[in-house]
C-alpha cells in the first residue's frame, strides 16, 4: 500500500468516528426536532412590544407589519419601526395603524453596528410607548409571523421561567441554490449550537436566531442591556450569551413563521454567510485552518474513499467510505424533510460543504483586505 493509500485511509477511519461522534454524542443536533408546542392558557397575558429594525425594506415589511396586527394575542401587543436611513419608501410600506409607531432613527453611533443601534433606539422608547410590557419581541423586517407565534412564544416563557425564546424561522427555500443551499445553513447552524445544549441550563453554550426573538424586558436591563454587545455582528447569538448566564433560554425551529427574504443568486447567499463567517471564527487563521480542514474531513472525505476504494477494487476504504457518507446522509436527512426537499438531495452535501468552505475562506480574505462585514451600505471592518 502507498502512503497516500494509507493518509486516505486514516482520514476515512477519522471521518466515519467524527460523524459517529456528531450523530451520538453531540445533543442530537441533527433531529432538528425542536418546536414551539401549542400555547395553552395564561390567568394573565403579559404585555408585549415588537421592535422592528429595518433600513431599506420596502418590499416586505408590510407583510411583516401585517403579520403582527394579525396575531391572536390575548394580551396587550404594540410595534416599534425603527427606520434606519432607509430610501426606498420602507416608511409608507409599514403601513398605519393605532398600534404602530415608528421612529426615525438617528445617525449610526460609533461603535455600534446597524441594527443594535435601531433595536436600542425601539427600546428606548419603550418607557414612554410600552410602559407596561413585560416583552420585547426583537424581529425582523422580512418576517412573517404565524397567527398564533407571539401567543406560543409567551407562554412558553411565562410557563418555563424563560429569559429568552428564539425561533430559527423558516427561511425562503424555492430557488435552485436556495435549495441547495439554505437547508445546509440551517444544519450547519444546529451542528454548531446543538439546540438541546442551548436550552439546557447546565451547559453553557448560548444561541439564538435573530430573526424572531422574545426577550424577557426585566432580564435585559439586569444583564446590562443591548449596550453590552453594541459591536457584535452575530447580534443574535451575543445576545444569548448575555442572557444565559442569567437565566434560562430556549431555541427552537418554526415550520410557520418564515422569513421572505429570497436568494435567488449564488453570490447573494455567499455574501450573507461570508459576513460574519471569519467573525465566527473569531477572525483566526488557525480556525480557519482547523474549520477547513474539518470541512473537508467530513463532506469530502467520504465520497473521496468510496468512489477510491471502488476503482481501485479496495474494498475496505470503499466500506469505510460508504459509511461515512451514509452517516452524513442519515443526520442531513431530519433537516431536508423540514424544508420539504427529497432525501435524494444528500448526494449534494459534500459539494456544498465544499462551498460553506470556500465562502469561509472568502469572508476572511474580505476582513484582511479591509471590506469584510458589510451590509447594506455599511462596512463594519473598516470602522464605516
Amino acid at each position: 500500500m502507498t502512503i497516500t493509500f494509507l493518509i486516505l485511509f486514516g482520514l476515512t477511519a477519522l471521518s466515519l468516528a467524527t460523524w459517529s461522534h456528531l450523530l451520538f454524542l453531540r445533543g442530537g443536533f441533527w433531529k432538528a426536532d425542536q418546536e414551539l408546542a401549542a400555547a395553552g392558557q395564561l390567568d394573565e397575558w403579559p404585555s408585549v412590544l415588537v421592535v422592528i429594525p429595518a433600513r431599506d425594506e420596502a418590499k416586505t415589511i408590510g407583510h411583516t407589519v401585517g403579520s403582527l396586527l394579525a396575531q391572536d394575542y390575548p394580551g396587550e401587543l404594540s410595534i416599534i419601526v425603527v427606520d434606519d436611513g432607509s430610501s426606498d419608501g420602507t416608511v409608507a410600506a409599514a403601513g398605519v395603524s393605532e398600534r404602530l409607531r415608528i421612529i426615525e432613527g438617528a445617525v449610526l453611533a460609533e461603535g455600534w453596528t446597524g441594527k443594535l443601534w435601531a433595536v436600542s433606539q425601539g427600546i428606548a422608547a419603550a418607557p414612554e410607548l410600552a410602559p407596561t410590557a413585560t416583552y420585547f419581541l426583537l424581529t425582523d423586517a422580512d418576517i412573517v409571523h404565524h397567527y398564533e407565534n407571539i401567543r406560543q412564544l409567551v407562554f412558553k416563557a411565562e410557563r418555563e421561567r424563560l429569559d429568552l425564546v428564539s425561533l430559527m424561522v423558516g427561511l425562503h427555500c424555492q430557488g435552485f441554490w436556495e435549495k441547495r443551499l439554505i437547508p445546509a445553513f440551517v444544519f450547519f447552524f444546529q451542528k454548531l449550537y446543538p439546540f438541546t445544549w442551548v436550552n439546557d441550563p447546565t451547559r453553557s453554550t448560548a444561541a439564538a436566531a435573530g430573526g424572531c426573538m422574545l426577550v424577557r424586558r426585566q432580564a435585559l436591563a439586569a444583564a446590562g442591556g443591548v449596550a453590552i454587545i453594541r459591536d457584535r455582528l452575530i447580534d443574535d447569538c451575543a445576545l444569548a450569551g448575555l442572557l444565559k448566564p442569567h437565566g434560562q433560554i430556549w431555541l427552537g425551529l418554526s415550520h410557520h413563521t418564515r422569513s421572505l427574504r429570497r436568494y435567488q443568486r449564488l453570490s447573494e447567499i455567499w455574501d450573507m454567510v461570508a459576513r460574519t463567517a471569519f467573525v465566527q471564527l473569531d477572525h483566526s487563521a488557525m480556525l480557519l485552518l482547523g474549520a477547513v480542514f474539518g470541512m473537508g474531513l467530513l463532506y469530502l472525505v467520504p465520497p473521496i474513499a468510496t468512489i477510491t476504494g471502488l476503482l481501485l477494487g479496495q474494498t475496505g476504504l470503499e466500506l469505510l467510505g460508504a459509511a461515512a457518507w451514509a452517516a452524513m446522509a442519515a443526520a442531513y436527512a431530519p433537516t431536508l424533510r423540514l424544508y420539504d426537499q427529497r432525501s435524494a438531495h444528500t448526494l449534494w452535501l459534500p459539494i456544498v460543504g465544499l462551498l460553506y468552505a470556500m465562502i469561509t475562506v472568502s469572508s476572511a480574505l474580505r476582513h484582511w483586505r479591509g471590506y469584510g462585514g458589510g451590509w447594506k451600505g455599511r462596512n463594519y471592518s473598516s470602522g464605516e
